[in-house]
């Protein structure tokens, strides 16, 4: 069964380091690989991950052209069947006064599409800049992917949570949009309320270990399998902890195809083969 990992994270081999030991220790995390491309590629092997999708994000506007490069750089022409491939979204920082042209930029780079984190880049999800970005993106055909809920276990002010997702869905009405997490991390009781069944896709990324198998069988069941997404949130979680988690549910097989590269291939408009631009 095709595999493919709708939320990693990788840097540049000149900065992985010196960026993962800081954000484990803002975090108290301990990485499941070094953040670089060849240890996505390892921990790929192991899990038996087709693709993987990476999330860059963006703390301050003038990352974008760096970003944008390294993201088509790691990112192939072509997909096929074997296990190890990277497909890398692009990036746009919602303060900037360019956003337009640089999400035309993500597009014409042949780049699927964006992560927008709303704790890192500190505005709530509902905020108008937040808004007109994912706006446009979404008229572009782009992807939208969003950090939903807490960061760590540490109490702070959560800039997206399921009530303020809904919200923005409902104004916006992106056509592809998903909230990460199942929704919101550790705010599942909440995203049974407001997002079940909503027109968003969410992924399992950081959910392995963190959230009780039944309640994750319970949300699948209650917003359809055919909107979620396998993801893993590496470096921060396995790849094949979260692969074997999956498997444990209890789904039927056509669930778990679906979640783990079908509605994956239909979000990104992907054929295997197919080229990406």
């Amino acid at each position: 069964m095709m595999k493919i990992d709708f939320h990693t994270h990788i840097y540049p081999d000149r900065i992985a380091g010196s960026t993962l030991e800081k954000l484990a220790g803002n975090y108290g995390l301990k990485p499941y690989t070094d953040a670089t491309v060849s240890g996505l590629k390892a921990s790929m092997e192991e899990a038996g991950v087709h693709i993987s999708v990476v999330l860059p994000v963006i703390t301050r506007a003038g990352q974008v052209q760096s970003i944008n490069r390294f993201a088509r750089e790691v990112t192939p022409e072509a997909f096929d069947h074997s296990v190890g491939q990277i497909l890398s979204f692009g990036a746009v920082h919602p303060l900037s006064e360019h956003y337009k042209e640089e999400l035309k930029m993500v597009k014409a780079l042949g780049l699927k599409g964006i992560k927008l984190h709303p704790e890192y880049q500190q505005l709530y999800i509902d905020d108008i800049s937040m808004l007109r970005l994912i706006s446009y993106a979404s008229e572009l055909g782009l992807v939208i992917v969003i950090h939903s809920g807490s960061e760590s276990d540490r109490e702070q002010t959560l800039h997206c949570l399921p009530r303020m997702a809904r919200r923005m869905l409902h104004e916006v009405q992106p056509k592809k949009l998903v909230l990460a997490h199942l929704g919101g991390f550790r705010e599942w009781e909440e995203t049974m309320e407001y997002l079940a069944g909503e027109n968003v896709w969410l992924d399992t990324g950081f959910v392995a270990g963190h959230m009780p198998a039944d309640q994750v069988e319970m949300l699948i069941r209650a917003h359809g399998a055919d909107r979620i997404l396998m993801a893993s949130d590496s470096p921060w979680n396995g790849q094949k902890d979260t692969v074997d988690f999956i498997n444990g549910l209890s789904l039927t097989e056509k669930e778990k195809q679906m979640i783990f590269s079908e509605n994956a291939l239909g979000l990104l408009g992907l054929t295997i083969h197919d080229s990406i631009a």
